[in-house]
């Protein structure tokens, strides 16, 4: 298992009180729906498809940008412009420890211009709502997982200067799987985990962790980029 799939896994875990505040209410919706309220395995399965879609999106995602990454690097003829994609991933990670820190809120800048994106997908969401079978819980994660969100933005550029779309795609999985533990409580327990992962000392805590992989990673490019 390689480094880079355990640190996304990290940052997944770390970045769970800001997936329960923008997710958790449609996995609410999903598991208490009036559809679902007949079979508590009912409401287990539709949860667990609805997050294996939205880490299949992710994959996806991390597939498509990492293969245009190494497409990049082939076109430009040399390995310059993937140090330089991880030097400007290192940034946004660290711009993502200032966002989870809740100091400084300039990657919302960056979730409005994937409003752009998100238009063409939320007409599509909104028709397996409410959620009428749990298999269609699946689809329906596949698409919110395409909602503008700072964290999954953050990971997929440094996704995208893994090199390969295997690679890529890996990364992503890491990071969606990091997400999943939070993701899968729901109800009461969903409002407790929100507590706690919204305490001050848990956000400056990953901050501070998130900051120091960032500028790691920027240091690790800036010597591959002088050799």
């Amino acid at each position: 298992m390689s480094k880079d799939f355990i640190a996304a896994i990290i940052i997944g875990l770390l970045g769970a009180g800001h997936c329960l505040g923008m997710c958790s209410g449609i996995a609410s919706a999903i598991t208490f729906s009036e559809k679902n309220k007949q079979s508590r395995t009912a409401s287990l399965v539709s949860i667990v498809l609805y997050n294996i879609g939205r880490v299949s999106s992710y994959a996806l995602a991390g597939f498509i940008v990492a293969g245009s990454g190494g497409a990049l690097v082939l076109l430009l003829g040399g390995k310059e412009a993937l140090i330089y994609l991880r030097m400007f991933a290192a940034i946004l990670m660290l711009f993502l420890a200032l966002y989870i820190s809740r100091i400084w809120f300039g990657l919302l800048k960056l979730e409005q211009a994937g409003q752009f994106i998100w238009r063409f997908f939320k007409p599509i969401a909104q028709h397996f709502i409410p959620l009428k079978h749990p298999l269609f819980a699946f689809p329906l994660g596949f698409i919110w997982g395409w909602l503008p969100c700072g964290l999954v933005y953050s990971t997929l550029s440094w996704a995208a200067s893994s090199g390969t779309a295997t690679s890529g795609a890996l990364i992503m999985i890491g990071f969606g799987l990091g997400t999943m533990p939070a993701m899968l409580t729901v109800g009461s327990l969903s409002h407790q985990l929100k507590y706690y992962l919204n305490h001050h000392i848990f956000r400056y805590g990953s901050g501070v962790l998130l900051a120091i992989f960032a500028i790691n990673t920027f240091y690790i490019a800036i010597k591959q980029l002088l050799h």
